[in-house]
C-alpha cells in the first residue's frame, strides 16, 4: 500500500510498493530525452522498473501539490532536479519499493533500505570509530547509520566526500524517529535533521 509521510509543513514523502510492469509505468510518465537516454543505459529489467517507479513516486507528490510534472534533469554531480519548479527532490528505490521526497524550500535527501545481516561486513567501513562503537554490530543500528548517511549524501549532492570522514550521525536511541546528522568538510559544515521510519522494506530516512 502506498504511504504518504508528512515530514513537516514544507516537506512530504511517499513510499510505494512496485506492483506494475515497465509498460504500465511508462504509459503515463513523461520522460525527457535525457531521461530516455539514461533509461536506455539500464539493462537489468528489475532495475529499469525500479528507476521508473521512483519517478512515478515523485510524480504522485507533484500532482498532489497541484503542480505540473515535466520530468527531471540531473546536474553535473548526478543530483536530480525538477524541471519547471524550484522545489527540491530526492529519489530512492530498492527491490520491490520506490520512494520520493519533495521539499518546498531546501535541499533534501531520501533513502530506503532493508535491514540485512551483511551490514555487519559493509557498514563499519563507512562509520567513524564512535559510530562503530555505538552500533555495536547490531544490524538494525548499522542499517540506520547506512540509511541516514545515504540520505545525507543525496542531500549534499556532490561527490567529493566520504561517508566515514565527512558524514556523521549522532548517537540515537533504538527506534528513534528523529536523528541529527552533520556534513563536515573543510569549506562546508552543516547540521541537518534526519527523520527515520521503520516502514516498507525496512527503513526510510529523510534528511533536510
Amino acid at each position: 500500500m502506498t504511504v504518504q509521510l508528512t515530514i513537516n509543513s514544507d516537506c512530504v514523502a511517499v513510499l510505494r510498493p512496485i506492483t506494475e510492469d515497465e509498460p504500465t509505468l511508462r504509459e503515463n510518465l513523461p520522460l525527457t530525452l535525457a531521461e530516455q537516454e539514461e533509461l536506455a543505459t539500464i539493462t537489468h529489467p528489475a532495475q529499469r522498473v525500479e528507476w521508473l517507479a521512483s519517478r512515478t513516486a515523485i510524480r504522485q507528490l507533484i500532482d498532489a501539490q497541484g503542480l505540473v510534472y515535466a520530468g527531471l534533469h540531473k546536474d553535473e554531480f548526478g543530483k536530480p532536479h525538477l524541471i519547471g519548479t524550484p522545489w527540491h527532490v530526492s529519489l530512492s528505490h530498492t527491490s520491490g519499493w520506490a520512494a520520493a521526497v519533495l521539499h518546498r524550500t531546501r535541499p533534501v535527501g531520501i533513502d530506503i533500505e532493508p535491514i540485512r545481516d551483511q551490514f555487519r561486513r559493509v557498514v563499519p567501513r563507512v562509520l567513524s570509530e564512535d559510530e562503530v562503537n555505538h552500533a555495536a554490530g547490531e544490524p538494525s543500528r548499522l542499517a540506520v547509520y547506512w540509511c541516514a548517511k545515504e540520505a545525507l549524501y543525496k542531500l549534499y549532492g556532490k561527490r567529493q566526500l566520504t561517508f566515514r570522514e565527512h558524514l556523521h550521525v549522532e548517537p540515537f536511541a533504538d527506534g528513534a524517529e528523529h536523528l541529527i546528522g552533520h556534513v563536515r568538510l573543510p569549506d562546508h559544515k552543516a547540521q541537518l535533521t534526519i527523520r527515520c521510519f521503520q516502514i516498507g522494506p525496512g527503513l526510510l530516512a529523510v534528511a533536510f
